[in-house]
């Protein structure tokens, strides 16, 4: 056991290690956070159709070094399952947002969401995918543009034979602008983020997961300095 998990831990670490040092030719700013986050879904079923998805997230995300609310966001979705490893996607997201996320007063965002998501299990584990396209409207005076962005996770669960329902989980995503817009947001790379840590499967309706999660902002071409977060991810999975 201890062999498997220290060699997956070394891998976590060499990740994060490369993650960090394509990031030190820039100057940036570092923050410890504390993100929270509470994901539901499940289907009609009870109405008869269990092709039809809902999604319901929920999250709260602490910044300065973890003293003061720094954004939330609620993101309810719906989604079609093409079959038991595929489904579609569309949403809603509102992101109320502060310091040190928002540059200067507190502002909301809006975005309309569509992702497919792709779950399959191997011998190794379950690995995940999940692509996303994001359309992004801030309530900021002067604010006209929106914001389209991509996303692309991939997420590798790899079950710890010797601990039932305990996984060692890894997972990186990276997120592409579209366009520039009067934000401050440029087009091309935005922001990466790497996880390493743990999840535990409760019951086969909860699986709670923690771990360190490694957030990189490019805020190239604008009066901001690059940042890096620290965070301490804890998340809650509901399924029905």
């Amino acid at each position: 056991m201890f062999k498997k998990l220290n060699i997956l831990l070394v891998s976590t670490v060499l990740m994060l290690i490369v993650n960090s040092t394509a990031s030190a030719a820039t100057a940036y700013a570092e923050d410890f956070q504390l993100w929270g986050n509470t994901t539901a879904r499940g289907n009609f079923g009870a109405l008869g159709n269990s092709k039809v998805l809902w999604w319901l997230e929920g999250q709260g995300r602490l910044g300065a070094d973890a003293s003061r609310f720094a954004q939330g966001i609620v993101r309810p979705g719906i989604g079609y399952a093409l079959n038991d490893k595929t489904s579609v996607w569309l949403g809603y997201a509102w992101i109320p947002t502060s310091r040190p996320f928002a540059a200067r007063s507190p502002f909301n965002e809006h975005r309309i969401w569509q992702q497919l998501l792709w779950t399959d299990k191997f011998s190794f584990g379950t690995l995940q995918s999940r692509t996303r396209l994001e359309q992004r409207f801030f309530d900021i005076p002067g604010s006209t543009d929106v914001h389209h962005r991509f996303r692309q996770l991939f997420k590798l669960g790899i079950p710890i034979a010797e601990v039932p329902n305990l996984s060692f989980v890894i997972a990186n995503e990276i997120f592409m602008n579209f366009n520039d817009v009067d934000m401050g947001f440029q087009s091309g790379f935005d922001q990466n983020r790497i996880f390493g840590g743990f999840a535990y499967k409760f019951n086969p309706m909860v699986t709670g997961e923690i771990g360190y999660l490694n957030q990189y902002l490019n805020r190239r071409n604008s009066s901001r300095l690059d940042s890096m977060q620290h965070i301490l991810s804890v998340n809650l999975f509901l399924s029905f």
